[in-house]
């Protein structure tokens, strides 16, 4: 929590700097164009991302052999948002300890849930992110090698075989706690399951239509804004945003993504007096937007996690 305000803060604080540099005046009057059914539709929008998501979690849980509903694996999944400003978003594993209390399965039977969950967000911004380079108007520099980056490291993250001869050398390079390495390999024979050609072509879909829908948010504020780009270009530039921040390591992101952000719509031509506004708003509405719906389900998940095991334990 303490750690959620204190990058929020610092957030604040760039973009506020910035739009002091820019002009408080104009800054302002770009915001004043926006009213409550704008708002409402890019958190809806937002929204429709985290639940296509939760959906496509829930596929993987059932595929995986877990018995839980779709309600349980939405509140699973939107419930760990409340990690997701932890660094490489680690926090969200808070999902897994869930699943084994409520379950009883131990982590290296659920770990391959998370791992072809991230695996697929990356595929669907990779694909969203070379498809909208070939439809833009203008090149973006950077854009197809960060695509592929990403698909690469998707690809291998479902791959057993690549993940467990990983598990073989780091052992080796580490030499002691067998026992943690000897989970993680059962962990990467669990990962076939649920990484299969045919599953995962189905939930790309899904992700898909996720990252589609916020791309679409940061197109319509733009547009909204007086800086219209065309639905390819902006998707383009929100997702590139979103992987270059999460490459930093920085935790949600946070400062990476809104200076990729800022610079791309810069090179479009789009004044600061646009850009800055667009790009804090379009934060809040996504990655804030998400770590208040998570801290609003956790004490929720959490308890329903505790009476799971306590059920378990009496059986």
């Amino acid at each position: 929590m303490l750690v959620g305000l204190g990058l929020f803060g610092l957030f604040a604080a760039g973009l506020i700097g910035l739009a002091g540099a820019t002009g408080w005046e104009e800054t302002r009057a770009q915001i004043a164009r926006l009213g409550p059914a704008q708002g409402a539709a890019l958190l809806a929008l937002a929204l429709a991302n985290y639940l296509f998501r939760g959906v496509r979690w829930h596929v993987f849980a059932r595929r995986l052999g877990l018995p839980t509903t779709l309600g349980q694996d939405l509140r699973h999944f939107l419930g760990g948002f409340a990690m997701v400003v932890t660094p490489g978003r680690v926090g969200e594993l808070v999902r897994l300890r869930w699943l084994g209390r409520e379950t009883g399965w131990p982590i290296d039977r659920t770990a391959p849930l998370a791992i072809v969950d991230r695996a697929s967000d990356l595929a669907a911004m990779a694909l969203i992110l070379a498809l909208g380079v070939s439809l833009a108007s203008s090149h973006m520099a950077g854009a197809l090698p960060v695509a592929v980056l990403a698909l690469a490291l998707a690809v291998a993250a479902t791959r057993p075989r690549i993940l467990a001869a990983a598990v073989t050398l780091a052992h080796r390079a580490v030499g002691r706690v067998p026992r943690l390495f000897g989970r993680m390999r059962r962990a990467t024979r669990a990962l076939a399951q649920v990484s299969g050609p045919g599953l995962l072509a189905g939930v790309l879909a899904l992700g898909l239509s996720g990252w589609l829908a916020e791309g679409y948010a940061f197109h319509l504020l733009l547009g909204w804004l007086g800086a219209d780009l065309g639905f390819w270009r902006a998707v383009t530039i929100f997702v590139f945003a979103t992987l270059a921040g999460g490459l930093t390591g920085a935790p949600g992101g946070v400062g990476g993504a809104e200076a990729a952000m800022i610079s791309l719509l810069a090179l479009d031509g789009v004044p600061m007096e646009i850009s800055v506004p667009a790009t804090a708003i379009i934060r809040v509405t996504t990655l804030w937007f998400a770590l208040v719906l998570g801290l609003a389900i956790f004490p929720f998940a959490e308890a329903r996690s505790k009476r799971g095991a306590h059920a378990l334990e009496n059986r």
